[in-house]
């Protein structure tokens, strides 16, 4: 099932039939400000082990992210950080980053098997951002990767329908999406680190 939302003119009935998919144990596939993702729900552990299948790797491998709707949202799973680290977040969210910070005990049991840290993202979407604010509490995502190694990301709704239709719950239609991927910075320590230049660029000062 495909589901059109535009950006600018959300249709409340298709977030609320998006949420309530997720609610139940569905994968859902959404856009963002870089790729399309696949998501979840962040509390339901059989959807979190669909995805991990979906991806074909192992869970306590994945570096599955959450989507949270706002810096609120951010500091109810992780453990306080320097003052300067929230400066930077604070100057590039909503955007196009992953920041990766130590998680505390409200990160659900599923995801600290072997991993004390968590992946914040905060897209400039509205979307995405909607869905997380219906929800209300952020979504587990990941990027979707196309099966072709030549292509690697899908940017197309419709073939993403397509290619995972018996496989996904819903697709929600954003529009094509980026063909780049969010920028990862390292944020457990005081000094942010840079793991992976994509879409987004730091702010210096």
């Amino acid at each position: 099932m495909i589901l059109k939302i535009f950006p600018d003119n959300i249709n409340e009935k298709y977030i609320e039939k998006a949420v309530s998919i997720m609610k139940t144990g569905g994968v859902i596939v959404i856009p963002t400000d870089t790729l399309y993702a696949l998501a979840c729900d962040i509390r339901n552990q059989d959807a979190v082990h669909r995805i991990s299948r979906l991806k074909n790797i192992r869970l306590e491998k994945a570096n599955f992210s959450f989507l949270c709707y706002d810096l609120s949202n951010i500091s109810e799973f992780t453990r306080p950080f320097s003052t300067g680290i929230f400066r930077m977040m604070k100057k590039s969210l909503p955007g196009p980053f992953t920041f990766i910070l130590n998680a505390n005990s409200n990160v659900p049991a599923i995801f600290k098997s072997n991993k004390k840290t968590i992946g914040i993202r905060v897209p400039d979407n509205n979307i995405a951002r909607e869905i997380v604010h219906i929800m209300g509490h952020p979504l587990m995502v990941t990027s979707l990767h196309d099966s072709d190694e030549i292509l690697e990301y899908m940017n197309d709704p419709a073939e993403i329908e397509a290619e995972y239709e018996n496989r996904i719950d819903l697709v929600i239609d954003g529009g094509y999406s980026e063909l780049e991927p969010s920028t990862v910075v390292d944020c457990t320590g005081d000094v942010p680190v840079l793991i992976r230049q994509g879409k987004g660029i730091i702010p210096v000062n």
